[in-house]
């Protein structure tokens, strides 16, 4: 029987610490350009993936891996999103329409939002709190607490991302989510490096 209490425990904790964290920025600035099903299937898989990881693991992976290499591999996905969006708001201020309505699969949503919440949150302060949490609790209420915490954050992030920023003038909006990541990639890589 899953205990309540470590349900709603991990789901507070996840909530408290995601609120306007890098993750659910992520989620905005590509819900604001790809379709928000996508955004979330991508996200709450990767988030699903990693809170399975933290509570299995305990916290070790933290150890396997230096925090050098996750930050870094973390700063590369953030700045190749950002050089992305600059380059396509530089399209838009050029009138240059076909560039930037280039197709893309739906897979490729899925798989780059995964690939990006997964870099970005591995090792994350959320994914140590979930297997600090469950080092005292059962871990499949953590996990579910966690997950479930983590696709509302998420949820309320693509609803942003979907409403508020798609009625932004383009040029702007891919200049901000190019500037958002590039200023994470900064963060990123000077954590990694000092």
């Amino acid at each position: 029987m899953m205990s309540l209490d470590a349900i709603s425990i991990s789901f507070a904790v996840v909530v408290l610490a995601e609120m306007g964290d890098k993750s659910q920025l992520v989620c905005m600035a590509v819900a604001a350009r790809q379709p928000a099903r996508l955004v979330l299937i991508g996200a709450i898989a990767a988030f699903a993936v990693l809170n399975a990881v933290a509570v299995i693991v305990g916290g070790s992976l933290a150890h396997w891996l230096p925090a050098e290499w996750v930050l870094a591999g973390a700063a590369a996905m953030f700045g190749y999103f950002g050089w992305q969006a600059c380059k396509e708001a530089m399209h838009h201020l050029q009138g240059d329409e076909e560039l930037t309505c280039q197709p893309i699969s739906r897979k490729q949503v899925v798989w780059s939002t995964f690939s990006l919440i997964a870099i970005a949150e591995l090792g994350d302060k959320t994914q140590l709190s979930v297997a600090a949490l469950s080092a005292n609790y059962p871990v499949v209420p953590v996990w579910l607490g966690a997950t479930v915490g983590l696709a509302f954050t998420t949820g309320i992030g693509v609803v942003v991302g979907c409403t508020l920023l798609r009625r932004l003038n383009m040029q702007w909006l891919h200049g901000a989510c190019g500037g958002l990541f590039l200023l994470m990639a900064i963060v990123m890589a000077y954590r990694a490096f000092s």
